[in-house]
């Protein structure tokens, strides 16, 4: 099999290691890995980042990681007045066991917020969930979460702590069929679960007038964490900063490990993609339909 096997981490390109790493240590529970270390050849030779000084952190939330990648000379800047609805978003959604207590932790940094009128309880239509959306220190969005019951609950009881760990990671969408031919077809993961939101509370939620957005849950062969896709019909996704590259401060990127690189990438060079794959065979990097980084490493 070419698919690949689980999401073993996120990457996300940001402009202050030491910035970075107070506000997820200090608002949302993350702690550091190691020091900060040169990002490995490989990968920064499949993201095109050779000709940077490139350095990495990597910090972990429950059994979760996420690396942190800052860039001499940088790329772009974050977007400014950045929305749910621009083609480059893509949150990490945490779990937590308290929400208010996980608010009153995360208020002491003053993030800036998406969701209006503080954490939204969706209808039952949606998932009876609580929720709350925010920007970090470089703008890139986060959700706490808190799972009402049944196996998505059941899936966070035993993890310690506050903040239990990385549930998903969600991907604006302009082409909803593209990307699930991606997804399903190219890197083998299977459709968990679909639904519309809607309403006042999805409204409040994303910090948007009135939106209707299909929420499109799939997960590789290892099921946590794992991809939400958020294809908005209404208002239309703003097409700027599609495709940010991985050295573009907006960029986050899955981590996936799969048995078999060469095979995966002949299935995205076939697909119409185009993987670049690391000199030794190790890496390969890919961006998905809509610019969306994906990263893969061996299982």
């Amino acid at each position: 099999m070419s698919g690949v096997r689980a999401i073993v981490g996120f990457s996300r390109t940001v402009s202050d290691l030491s910035v970075t790493e107070a506000f997820y240590r200090d608002g949302l529970g993350f702690v550091r890995i190691a020091p900060p270390e040169p990002v490995p050849a490989a990968q920064a030779e499949v993201m095109g980042l050779t000709d940077r000084r490139a350095t990495q952190l990597r910090m972990q939330l429950g059994a979760q990681t996420v690396t942190f990648l800052v860039l001499d000379p940088p790329g772009a800047p974050y977007p400014a007045d950045p929305a749910a609805t621009d083609a480059f978003f893509q949150h990490l959604a945490i779990p937590v066991r308290d929400m208010a207590a996980a608010m009153a932790q995360l208020a002491r940094l003053a993030p800036t917020p998406i969701s209006r009128g503080g954490p939204q309880r969706l209808p039952a239509s949606t998932g009876s969930v609580t929720a709350y959306k925010f920007r970090d220190p470089d703008g890139h969005p986060l959700e706490l979460i808190v799972f009402p019951g049944g196996p998505p609950a059941a899936r966070w009881r035993d993890a310690p702590g506050l903040f239990l760990g990385i549930d998903h990671s969600a991907i604006t969408v302009t082409g909803l069929d593209a990307t699930l031919a991606f997804l399903t077809g190219s890197l083998g993961l299977t459709v968990a679960a679909r639904g519309l939101n809607q309403g006042p509370e999805q409204a409040r939620l994303d910090g948007l007038e009135d939106p209707q957005v299909d929420v499109i849950a799939l997960e590789p062969p290892a099921s946590e964490p794992h991809v939400e896709l958020l294809h908005y019909r209404r208002p239309p996704v703003i097409a700027r900063g599609r495709g940010a590259g991985p050295g573009d401060r907006a960029a986050t990127r899955y981590v996936f490990s799969a048995a078999d690189l060469p095979g995966l990438s002949r299935r995205l060079r076939a697909s119409g993609l185009a993987p670049q794959a690391s000199a030794d065979g190790s890496t390969v990097y890919c961006a998905g339909p809509d610019g969306h980084g994906f990263l893969f490493v061996p299982a």
